[in-house]
């Protein structure tokens, strides 16, 4: 059976328990069931290469012990060994449980996941389903791979849930142009189920060549989640992605910290993320920024904190939505501080549905590098590809369609969709930074009642022109008679 075939017989299965309400909880329960299961293929590959390996788990918990024999525990024992056993057990390991903080990883895993399924029978199934993805096989690891993006997508129906899903296109898009590298440090700050942090590690990965090479890769892919669904699903990510034990991916909220106590140790070389817009956080979390730049849109404190931690010549790429380039305020002072710390070389303007069904809100893709300030932003203003309107959940945007910027990435020139402003500009007209194509005549998009003015004046004119018309002709066949 395929990989995508088990997956939705997995969620079949899912629907039929009394106890699974809706997409976001069937995802978070096949979450932690995957978890445990990679989690134990990739514990056998330790076992077999890695001399002197300790599993944190009593052996009792380990998913081939509990959940590998298809004939095994079932029906109500299953559902009490996993309320009265399995969850209690791991939410309370020791943090010196197991090789290589892998307690720890565990501990963060299950401290906010559930079992929301009641029928013990129903888990069985779905278990036996599960065992027949096998994870150390390339292949099953590729192809579920791909499932596993499906399965994202599927978040952005499950509620609120939805903000963590970027397009794949975007997020490859934005590392590529900010090519981290190998020993650099990669941060996502809000990284959800870690699709920036899983392109980084692709990126990186091919020119990775020696053990001790892949040592440095492990070490440097760090990112901060703070809801628990969405950081069980990065961790599970980061694993199928090589990341032996991700213990870098923490569940926090980022801004809880106060900005003068990240130091320069907590600084990176590399950021890219879509932090959550058109939110407020939680009241008190201002607080933790300076006087000027305090507010509770997240987007605009995310902004603030990226330019803190990033080291000098660092480097981020971050989506931001219309309302933070125009915006006045607060808004207005974050980009001065924005444009005289860091050069905002380029902004590429994306067009409506990119991020549907989720939100209609246009984006913009910010590319700047830190520690000298801006002389003159590029725009790239992307349009839809022939013969497409909009984007949406079964067309999403293609990576294929960023090629004409990778080729002018390198080689700048104006043309029909690329401009370029002056920092002087953008100063005098008060950090506004929607800056519009100036080789696109905008539509003129007046009130209703004008228009409707215009319309019927228009039709009065053609009645009267063929009024006349009619009277010439008629007078000019009188006369030939």
């Amino acid at each position: 059976m395929s990989v995508s075939t088990t997956i939705k017989t997995i969620q079949d299965i899912m629907r039929k328990d009394a106890g699974v309400d809706g997409d976001a909880q069937r995802i978070s329960q096949l979450g932690w069931m995957l978890f445990l299961k990679i989690f134990d293929d990739r514990e056998r590959e330790y076992e077999l290469f890695g001399k002197g390996y300790r599993s944190p788990m009593p052996d009792r918990l380990r998913w081939r012990n509990w959940a590998a024999d298809p004939e095994g525990i079932t029906g109500d024992a299953l559902l009490k060994f996993i309320d009265a056993d399995l969850f209690p057990t791991l939410k309370e390991l020791p943090a010196e449980a197991g090789s290589n903080g892998s307690g720890i990883l565990l501990r963060r895993v299950f401290e906010d996941s559930y079992n929301y399924m009641k029928n013990g029978t129903l888990i069985r199934q779905v278990a036996n389903r599960i065992n027949e993805i096998d994870f150390n096989r390339t292949e099953d690891r590729h192809l579920f791979g791909e499932i596993y993006e499906k399965l994202l997508r599927d978040l952005q129906s499950a509620g609120n849930a939805g903000e963590y899903y970027t397009p794949r296109a975007v997020t490859q898009f934005m590392v590529d142009q900010v090519d981290p590298r190998l020993g650099e440090s990669i941060l996502d700050p809000a990284c959800g189920t870690g699709g920036f942090l899983a392109c980084a590690i692709e990126h990186i990965r091919k020119t990775v060549g020696t053990i001790e090479e892949e040592n440095v890769l492990q070490g440097s892919i760090h990112g901060v989640e703070k809801k628990p669904m969405p950081h069980l699903l990065c961790v599970t990510n980061m694993m199928l992605h090589g990341i032996d034990v991700p213990t870098r991916i923490r569940h926090d909220n980022t801004l809880a910290r106060p900005l003068k106590d990240y130091t320069v140790r907590d600084r990176v070389d590399v950021i890219v993320t879509n932090p959550p817009f058109g939110g407020m956080e939680e009241d008190g979390i201002e607080g933790n920024f300076p006087a000027m730049y305090q507010t509770r849109e997240t987007a605009d404190l995310f902004l603030v904190l990226i330019m803190h931690i990033l080291k000098d010549g660092g480097r981020a790429a971050i989506v931001l939505p219309d309302g933070t380039l125009f915006g006045e305020g607060v808004k207005s002072r974050i980009k001065e501080k924005l444009l005289t710390e860091c050069d905002l070389h380029t902004i590429v303007r994306l067009p409506n549905g990119v991020f549907a069904p989720y939100t209609g809100i246009r984006t913009n893709l910010l590319f700047f590098e830190k520690g000298r300030p801006t002389k003159e932003i590029w725009y790239y203003e992307h349009t839809y590809p022939d013969g497409v309107k909009s984007y949406n959940k079964t067309k999403p945007i293609r990576i294929e369609e960023f090629a004409a910027e990778k080729a002018w990435w390198e080689n700048r020139v104006e043309n029909e969709h690329a401009w370029r402003v002056p920092v002087e500009a953008i100063v005098a007209n008060n950090y506004n930074l929607d800056v519009k194509n100036p080789h696109v005549v905008e539509e003129e998009h007046a009130d209703p009642g004008v228009l409707l003015k215009r319309y019927l004046e228009a039709v009065a004119a053609v009645d009267e022109a063929r009024e006349a018309l009619r009277r010439e002709l008629a007078a000019s066949l009188g006369g030939g008679k």
